[in-house]
């Protein structure tokens, strides 16, 4: 189940806000980079804010837009992300399910194949 107090070897610390902004900095600047997931091809809202806190902390990040395929499937881009910058914690973010209906099983996909490609 996942009900209950997050276990301690998580090392979380609360935001002294409750504003989500500063969850999203924290998140940016406390991360190795980040992955952005939108189903439009541009980021708004905190996705966008995301992608402006990671410059500001001057961490790599990644903008996956599923109406942009780009070169390269998504999990294989993700994958090459990760490896290039030698991320060991990922940021992932991006919009809500209630904003864009279908992204969480498309990031879900995503992350599965690119984190856990089938042998």
């Amino acid at each position: 189940s996942l009900a209950g107090p997050i276990p301690e070897h998580f090392q979380l610390k609360e935001t002294p806000s409750s504003d989500y902004l500063q969850r999203t900095e924290w998140n940016a600047r406390d991360s190795d980079g980040t992955v952005i997931f939108t189903l439009a091809a541009h980021a708004t809202g905190g996705s966008l804010k995301t992608i402006e806190f990671a410059k500001q902390h001057g961490k790599p990040w990644l903008h996956l837009a599923r109406a942009e395929p780009g070169l390269g499937s998504f999990a294989e881009r993700l994958r090459a992300f990760i490896e290039e910058y030698r991320i060991e914690k990922l940021n992932v973010a991006g919009s809500r399910e209630s904003k864009e209906p279908g992204i969480h099983d498309w990031t879900r996909e995503v992350l599965e194949q690119a984190l856990f490609p089938q042998a």
